[in-house]
């Protein structure tokens, strides 16, 4: 009852613009890492620890002092699903964009891609731009949709926010660069641990939302693990081969170019209607999330009730 409540506020309201609590939590951790910031391993990981940690605690004592009041832990499990999703947010910023693009307002479409992911958009043409949108909602919708969902079957409240801390971190300090080498790499290993069953879910429920279900399977199984991210390939192989396009090749994120592999090499280039059917893709895989994440928690429970008896 909790998930379905939140995924319809996350649906009707999307993130509060003002006080969001993952903003709260991103403001604290900040701070916590300008204090304690050093160039090692072991101060980096002690610092996941004690956010983490912090977060999934917090959560327990909540869910102890509504008890066992079954309306109380579902507004509980409503508030924390709201806070933890970011599908329609996604869409929302993809479509923004989408739109800048369709009325060729290239400098509008620029300027807005920041807040979608974090390439420089100053040399990007509307077709690298468009790319770019598509690839970001087709991680996101692991990260911000599938994968706390998962989180929260597996573990209920607290599995949802210490997912969503887990993944902020490696967003804040999870990428390389000289000062999070060494300081970011357990927060970025912790995301790619949490992030590893949301993943293949959503390639396996992109699969099934897919028009065309072969190439999106044939895709996703071939090109998958070709990506240098043990999840993000994963969903952004399986859009590929949903949508019909090709994705990859070589991103700028600034000071850092990479040179990723190219997936679904054989398929067209992306264009800008292609958003449109990432983001209506993407609705259509956290629908699907939901249905499949509450019935494996109602299981997981039916099992556990059978093991006490």
């Amino acid at each position: 009852m909790g998930a379905v409540a939140g995924a319809l506020a996350d649906a009707r309201f999307a993130d509060p613009r003002r006080g969001h609590p993952v903003a709260v939590f991103g403001s604290a951790a900040g701070r916590l890492e300008r204090r304690i910031w050093r160039d090692d391993r072991a101060t980096g990981a002690a610092y996941t620890a004690l956010c983490v940690g912090a977060v999934a605690a917090g959560a327990v004592a909540l869910e102890r002092t509504v008890g066992r009041r079954p309306l109380g832990r579902a507004a509980l499990a409503a508030a924390a699903t709201w806070t933890v999703l970011g599908g329609t947010s996604l869409t929302r910023e993809a479509r923004t964009i989408g739109r800048s693009l369709a009325a060729g307002d290239l400098a509008a479409a620029r300027e807005r891609l920041p807040h979608l992911c974090g390439r420089d958009p100053s040399a990007l043409d509307e077709q690298q731009i468009a790319r770019a949108v598509v690839e970001s909602v087709a991680e996101n919708t692991a990260d911000a949709v599938v994968n706390a969902l998962t989180w929260g079957a597996l573990a209920g409240t607290p599995g949802l926010l210490a997912f969503r801390a887990v993944n902020t971190l490696d967003a804040m300090v999870g990428h390389r660069s000289p000062r999070y080498a060494r300081f970011g790499w357990a927060s970025a290993r912790l995301d790619d641990v949490a992030g590893w069953p949301g993943a293949r879910l959503t390639a396996l429920l992109t699969v099934a939302a897919a028009p065309e279900p072969r190439t999106a399977w044939r895709v996703w199984r071939r090109d998958g693990s070709a990506h240098p991210s043990p999840n993000a390939g994963q969903a952004e192989s399986a859009f590929a081969g949903a949508v019909g396009v090709r994705l990859g090749g070589t991103l700028n994120y600034g000071e850092r170019v990479e040179h990723r592999p190219v997936l679904g090499a054989e398929l067209r280039p992306v264009t800008v209607d292609d958003i449109e059917r990432a983001c209506t893709l993407s609705r259509r895989v956290g629908a699907l999330a939901l249905g499949t994440t509450v019935a494996g928690h109602l299981a997981i429970r039916a099992l556990m009730r059978r093991g006490k008896a």
